[in-house]
């Protein structure tokens, strides 16, 4: 069966080249900047008037439409752009890149998209929504630093762990099952001071999308989302810059020509001081974090275009000499535009990615230090073919070495209880094959198909372990062992992904669209906690752990009114995981040389309705989100086999959103957030076992945590530009949680304290909130 789906949708392709050919045709293309900086421009629409069909321009800012002879006037056209038009006289292939000039009375601007105006209803994409940078500026933030991750925890369909984390969870799905690039290279821990900020820079974030469901054939790996972040490329006109000083940390940005029009350059970097307030205050405690982002690229001509960019991010918290923690991400992606001929468009990329992480503990007798880390290599190549206006293909291949250490403990002393361990390195290569094709079937239909092909190998050099009884985590009793040598092959798993969306227009303001994708994830997160914490380690699909599967329906009707000024959209999805990753209960996860004897796979099943209204245009914009949801797991082995809600499951969220330009000198902004507490393991009772104090569990996340809900307040003062100055300045204002509402994060249980200082036998249940109301100002400046 799932081999027919991919003869199928071969079949159909091969047709629409057909079709595509039979006449002979002329392409024009190019790419579509910013007049001003030079900055590509993503998804700006190109439209041929004669026609009235189009297109738009691709990650890159290019794009290709193919016509038969004749005279045309092609528009371009961006939010917050002069529309421009060019007459074309096509008698042979034609190059026309374009610049548009940015409007000199800044225009409305849209919440959540930067697309069309009514792209809402007439593209193709459901399931996805596009961040603009200058409204997420505009929001509150936690300490005045701008957030995306914040502004996702803000939309349909994506649930929050809690306050102050960048963890989120997307349709039923949990926190590692969400793919997170920055310039295609992956980050496996997204947060800095444990979720107070994320590792995205704002200063430097040229656009970014979020894909819950409908997601196209060249993106793989997760089976809930996919959060793909851009960094701008610089400036490549002139020299520019801009900085931010806050309470907690401070920013700058630095972009430039490198050879005008050519060549340009970005880097910018961010650190915290909290260390310094420490120091200052005769404290020997040292809690920072920093990160910094740069990129280079080159235009040798049209046909050939290089770029490489880097991140770098670390956060260290050290306690006095004896003990202390930090962790990192670190990524490097070199990526090679080149135009083979006027249709056929390639992406080229090489990628590294390393996360690691390492605890330390100064004590002549109990002294260790203890490291774990991921590294990634990929090559990817990903190719555009414009068949004709009606049809876009893409296809390509990715390929990526994947090396695992999940743990070397040292001693730190010679008399250190301690010995060397190390856990078994573990290796993998993950293949991908895919292609994919976008049809404009009619004026009413559009549809969008493809399939990709995972093939994973878990390969050596390790030793693999054979157990009497792999499922029993008390007693496993190893029996036999098999050695396999460096990229031996251990265990292939392979699989089909057939995706599929279509869109139906009722009318001009209205349509309905649905899709379907399957996903399949081959790494694992070792983790039974909710909110994911930089120490916990990941594995690849074993002999004992199998691929996760997903399988998403989803349907949705969406209208925009006035004249584009408001946008609905309504979704309802269904999604089925087989062999979801869970770990068996009091499950032992710390170095544990037979951590394979704890996994336990199932089966989750997540169904939801998503609500969304937003105000595009005026000085009040907006949007109100409302979620109603459940994600529910059903595991052998955990729970005593009962079905249980996952520790994510929040059956409503609420959220509303506004920002209000009142002049050029003030801006304000404001959300509110309601959703009802997420389900979490208490004990029910305790019992004493040899002198000790058990608690006693009855029921998997069988306590829900009260309700949460927050409101926030921001105001954006910029002062009057002097027309000799060459900068310019802005205060940002905001208030964190108003009226001081003291949200639950968890729960635990320690021993009662008695009135005069010491413990009872007896332990009481505590909850453990965050923040209370947090003002904070930040200052910002921009050249």
């Amino acid at each position: 069966m799932k081999y027919s789906c991919f003869v199928v949708i071969l079949t159909t392709i091969f047709f629409a080249f057909q079709e595509a050919v039979a006449q002979e045709k002329y392409t024009v293309n190019g790419y579509v900047k910013d007049a001003e900086n030079g900055e590509e421009l993503i998804g700006a629409t190109v439209v041929v008037k004669e026609k009235a069909t189009g297109t738009v321009t691709n990650v890159y800012g290019f794009y290709a439409i193919s016509l038969t002879t004749g005279e045309y006037t092609i528009q371009y056209s961006y939010i917050g752009y002069q529309t421009v038009e060019r007459q074309v006289s096509l008698t042979s292939d034609t190059e026309l890149n374009v610049e548009l000039p940015v409007l000199a009375t800044e225009m409305d601007e849209i919440i959540i998209t930067d697309e069309a105006l009514d792209a809402n209803v007439s593209d193709i994409k459901m399931s996805k929504n596009d961040l603009d940078i200058k409204q997420v500026k505009k929001l509150p933030a936690l300490f005045g630093e701008p957030d995306i991750i914040k502004t996702i925890q803000l939309l349909p369909g994506v649930i929050s762990a809690g306050e102050g984390t960048s963890s989120f969870f997307v349709r039923g799905g949990s926190a590692d099952q969400n793919l997170i690039l920055i310039d295609e290279a992956p980050i496996y821990d997204p947060s800095h001071l444990f979720g107070l900020f994320s590792v995205f820079n704002a200063d430097v974030i040229k656009d970014s999308e979020l894909y819950k469901g409908g997601i196209p054939s060249k993106y793989g790996g997760r089976l809930s989302s996919i959060l793909e972040v851009r960094t701008k490329d610089g400036n490549n006109k002139k020299l520019g810059g801009a900085a931010g000083l806050g309470l907690l940390a401070s920013r700058f940005m630095l972009e430039g020509p490198i050879k005008k029009d050519k060549s340009s350059f970005i880097v910018s970097g961010r650190r915290s001081y909290v260390d310094l307030f420490l120091k200052a205050a005769d404290e020997e405690n040292t809690v920072f974090f920093y990160d910094v982002n740069a990129k280079v690229n080159w235009k040798h001509n049209n046909n050939n275009r290089f770029f490489f960019a880097l991140y770098l991010g670390r956060d260290v918290f050290d306690f006095g000499d004896t003990f202390g923690f930090n962790w990192g991400n670190a990524t490097s992606t070199f990526r090679w535009n080149h135009l083979f001929n006027e249709r056929l468009f390639s992406n080229t990329s090489i990628i590294a990615s390393n996360f690691d992480y390492q605890l330390k503990f100064d004590d002549p007798a109990q002294g260790f230090d203890w490291r774990s880390n991921l590294q990634e290599f990929s090559f990817k190549e990903d190719l555009n073919y414009f068949l004709s206006p009606s049809n876009e293909m893409e296809f390509g291949y990715h390929v990526t070495y994947r090396r695992f250490e999940p743990g070397d403990l040292k001693p730190t002393s010679e008399t250190s209880l301690f010995s060397r361990q190390q856990l078994d390195k573990m290796f993998a290569l993950d293949h991908a094959f895919y292609v994919g094709n976008q049809q404009k079937v009619s004026d009413r239909v559009t549809l969008r198909y493809g399939v990709r092909l995972s093939i994973f190998q878990n390969i050596g050099d390790q030793t693999v372990y054979i157990y009497e009884n792999p499922k029993d985590n008390i007693d496993p009793n190893r029996i036999d062992s098999v050695s396999y040598g460096a990229f031996e092959n251990i265990k292939t798993y392979v699989n089909l992904e057939p995706r599929f969306s279509a869109r139906y227009m009722l009318n001009a303001y209205s349509s309905i669209k649905a899709s379907y994708n399957r996903m399949v994830q081959n790494t694992h997160l070792i983790s039974s906690g909710t909110v994911p914490i930089p120490f916990n380690t990941w594995s690849p699909s074993n002999p004992y752990l199998k691929p996760q599967l997903a399988d998403q329906v989803a349907i949705g009707y969406f209208r925009n009114l006035k004249d584009n000024s408001y946008e609905f959209s309504s979704e309802v999805y269904y999604k089925d995981v087989q062999n979801v990753t869970d770990f068996a209960d009091n499950a032992q996860l710390f170095f544990n040389r037979d951590l394979v004897t704890e996994y336990r796979q199932g089966t989750s099943q997540a169904y939801g309705l998503e609500l969304m209204v937003q105000k595009k245009k005026g000085d009040l914009t907006g949007f109100v989100s409302y979620t109603l949801s459940k994600a529910e797991r059903d595991v052998p082995g955990v729970n005593n086999n009962a079905t249980f809600l996952a520790n994510y499951d929040r059956r409503h969220a609420l959220n509303l959103v506004a920002t209000y330009d009142l002049n050029e000198q003030w801006q304000f902004g404001s959300n509110f957030t309601y959703s009802t507490g997420r389900p979490i393991t208490v004990p029910a009772g305790r019992y004493e076992y040899d002198g000790y104090q058990v608690d006693y569990i009855t029921e998997r996340n069988g306590y829900q945590l009260p309700a949460f809900h927050r409101l926030d307040f921001s105001a954006t003062y910029v002062p009057k530009k002097n027309k000799g100055r060459k900068w310019q300045s802005s205060w940002v204002f905001s208030i964190y949680n108003i009226y001081s509402r003291q949200n639950t994060f968890t729960i635990y249980t320690r021993l009662k304290e008695l009135d005069n200082g010491d413990y009872s036998t007896e332990k009481e249940a505590v909850e453990l909130s965050l923040f209370p109301i947090l003002p904070s100002v930040t200052y910002n400046i921009r050249f």
